[in-house]
């Protein structure tokens, strides 16, 4: 007799069988409870989504929370699976079980928070501002910017205007942008779902090859304190996707969640951003989904912006089904919350594509934009004026006119006033006169993760220069003299509190830097990132003092490899520049030309063919090895010519090839003095000062004046950082 009849007469038909008995039944049978909607530890709202499977037909029961649930279960389409849509959950932790002839089988807690949050990222920030009406969905109905859902429909027209007209009509399209609804994205309509079917609908082919009606379902609501929305294909009348069912022929079955930029200090719900490019992805079939909080220029909290994806997503499950794949799509601040998201939250996202990319917020602060405010402040008090070329090579970058203009960009700040401009002047901080006002800086912004200080009451700090020697490189180089390499460390000074430069340079305590690392708020490389699909991608801008260096891929490369002894599930693709300022600023009205929307639709599309390939694999070996053996052959490292040929292979960090010779990579000032390519160094272990890090040759004063410029000693890049290590855990609570 097979074993699984066996099985399945042991459950129904004998009476007198043990409990242990029972459950050991239960367990070598295919058979179990589990929630799909989100971990179990994680539900929101008072309702999840969950999966049963069962040997037999009948003579099962599910409670839960002790009242018998079993008629909520209905079969799932094309499977022996059962889903039901449990109802009912107190907040806090909640119990599944599964009986059979009495004796509980399965068992499964569930813990759920209200849809407000939070859930892990900690305590919400106070106070904070609704924009719930700026979006269409009127005044909030409470103090967690609560309002109603909305539902809108719109389509696009065959008559769509023509690319002359998209031209003149692009400045007006821009200004309408954030305020939505009622924009549309240019050759679109507004469709009352009440009417009939438009006249002038077009048709779109879906990824499946299916020929539907051009018309989107966008909905908007608040999640976490967020404006959330999801889009995709849907013509009203038929069936909507169903969590047992797909129903609608226009959805593929796929997620593309989309991260946008910018590194903003929070303490308001934000306003969505419209990238009219999303709209050849939703063409294609693929749902949409994005929030407020996935907006970096909303609230630059990685752990937030996780949070919140995490809840969007579980609302999208419960509504509309498990997506087959969760693609996550994000520009510059995005490709932040890409990196963190993926190897903090491993299940939310399963592979990334981040453009003008960045490993992470926190080092992009300590490397860049403290470094540059700093060096730019010396450039222009020096008494020895350095020329352009000098001030480059001290900076890293291509031109150090990259650096000025970080330096002068508030959007990344360390200082606590630039907050955003809805919030009131009477509650930001003043020095003097409001200590207990709103302090909008990175770290406050995450001081659930980083902490109290017990003098100032203001979030600690990672931020750190002690024993940086700026110009390094330079020096050896030749680039810059002795005199030049002394001025410049002598007087490169640090930061106050409260972001003001001042002469000492700038000290984190060790356990700050550690909680940091522990915490994940820099980028390692392993964790849920090891066997994350990755394709990187980005345009090369070096030479336009643009802030996003092409080195930076190759930065998270370097940590990929670091931690995981390879770097094989990323690929790394540079084009040319694209000098369309609309392009260049995600502001292009026309999907079908702008740049970013032809690589958006070919990349999604190449890398739900690899998370497909992976999802076949059968074989042996570890996730990071079908990772790798299953990747796409089209999908390798390259770069294309301003004519449009591809070349092969991009590979390393100071790579000779042909890619790097028409894109060569460059750095930032934390490496030209000295710190690797993984630049994850926030506060680094110090050295005596010592003869061998310089090509030149120092005289016994020359080197008594150093040590009195660094008395502590100079950094020692040889070793790990103080503090660093491997993320602690994933999925942590704050």
């Amino acid at each position: 007799m097979p074993r699984s009849a066996l099985v399945l007469i042991l459950l129904v038909g004998t009476t007198a069988l043990t409990e242990a008995g029972l459950r050991s039944a239960w367990a070598e049978s295919p058979a179990g409870i589990r929630v799909v909607s989100n971990l179990h530890t994680t539900a929101t709202g008072g309702d999840v989504l969950v999966e049963l499977t069962v040997p037999t037909p009948g003579g099962w029961i599910v409670r839960l929370n002790g009242h018998d649930v079993s008629l909520s279960f209905r079969p799932r389409e094309a499977s022996s699976d059962r889903l039901a849509l449990l109802r009912g959950l107190e907040n806090g932790p909640n119990t599944l079980d599964v009986r059979v002839n009495g004796v509980v089988v399965a068992k499964q807690e569930v813990s759920n928070y209200p849809l407000s949050g939070p859930i892990f990222s900690g305590p919400h920030q106070t106070p904070f501002i609704c924009q719930t009406e700026a979006s269409g969905l009127g005044p909030a109905n409470d103090a967690d910017c609560g309002a109603k859902t909305l539902v809108q429909y719109y389509y696009k027209s065959v008559d769509a205007v023509l690319a002359s007209e998209l031209k003149g009509e692009a400045e007006s399209f821009r200004r309408l942008r954030l305020s939505l609804p009622p924009a549309l994205p240019l050759g679109f309509k507004p469709y009352d779902p009440t009417q009939p079917l438009p006249k002038d609908v077009a048709v779109t082919v879906t990824s499946e090859g299916r020929r539907v009606p051009y018309i989107v379902r966008r909905e908007l609501g608040v999640i976490n304190r967020a404006i959330y929305e999801i889009r995709f294909l849907h013509e009203p009348g038929q069936v909507l996707p169903a969590p047992w069912a797909r129903g609608s022929q226009g959805w593929n079955g796929r997620l593309v969640y989309v991260f946008y930029g910018g590194c903003g200090a929070g303490f308001h719900q934000g306003v969505l951003y419209r990238a009219p490019v999303d709209e050849v992805v939703i063409a294609q079939g693929y749902a949409v989904a994005t929030s407020t909080l996935n907006t970096f220029g909303n609230s630059c909290n990685d752990v937030l912006s996780a949070e919140t994806a995490s809840m969007v997503k579980e609302h999208f499950i419960k509504s509309y089904g498990v997506p087959i794949h969760t693609i996550g799509w994000g520009p510059s601040g995005g490709s932040m919350q890409l990196h963190l998201t993926a190897q903090n939250y491993p299940g939310l996202l399963d592979g990334i594509i981040p453009f003008e990319s960045f490993p992470d917020a926190l080092t992009w602060v300590t490397s860049t934009t403290s470094d540059c405010t700093l060096l730019a402040r010396v450039f222009a008090a020096s008494k020895r004026p350095l020329t352009d070329q000098q001030k480059s090579a001290i900076t890293g970058f291509a031109t150090w006119r990259t650096c000025a203009d970080v330096a002068k960009d508030t959007g990344f700040t360390i200082g606590p006033a630039h907050c955003a401009s809805v919030l009131p002047q009477s509650e930001i901080y003043e020095p003097s006169k409001r200590r207990s006002g709103v302090r909008c800086d990175i770290y406050d912004n995450e001081i659930n993760v980083f902490g109290r200080d017990d003098k100032t009451g203001f979030a600690r700090r990672p931020l750190d220069n002690v024993g940086v020697q700026y110009g390094l490189a330079a020096l050896n180089s030749g680039g810059i003299s002795l005199e030049d390499f002394f001025e410049l460390n002598a007087h490169v000074g640090g930061f106050d509190i409260d972001g003001n430069i001042v002469r000492k340079r700038t000290h984190a305590a060790a356990e700050v830097v550690r909680r940091a690392y522990r915490h994940g708020l820099v980028l390692g490389g392993g964790a849920g990132l090891r066997a994350t699909p990755i394709i990187d991608w980005r345009w090369y801008t070096d030479a336009t003092a643009d802030m996003h260096g092409s080195f930076e891929s190759f930065v998270t490369r370097a940590r990929l490899s670091a931690a995981n002894g390879t770097a094989a599930n990323q690929v790394i693709l540079i084009v040319p520049a694209d000098t369309n300022e609309q392009n260049r600023n995600f502001d292009d009205p026309n999907p079908q030309t702008s740049l970013i929307a032809q690589q958006e639709r070919t990349l999604i599309g190449q890398m739900d063919r690899w998370l497909d390939q992976i999802a076949a694999d059968g074989g042996a070996g570890t996730p990071l090895d079908k990772v790798i053996r299953d990747k796409p052959a089209e999908l390798s490292d390259g770069c294309w010519t301003e004519r449009g040929e591809k070349i092969s292979g991009t590979g390393v960090f100071g790579a000779t090839g042909r890619c790097s010779r028409l894109y060569p990579q460059h750095a930032n000032p934390r490496i030209a003095a000295g710190a690797p390519i993984t630049d994850d160094i926030l506060k680094c272990r110090l050295k005596p000062v010592v003869q061998s890090d310089y090509s030149q040759r120092i005289t016994p004063q020359q080197l008594t004046r150093l040590k009195r410029i660094f008395p502590g000693g100079v950094c020692d890049y040889t070793k790990p950082g103080v503090g660093q290590q491997a993320v602690h855990t994933t999925w942590q609570r704050y």
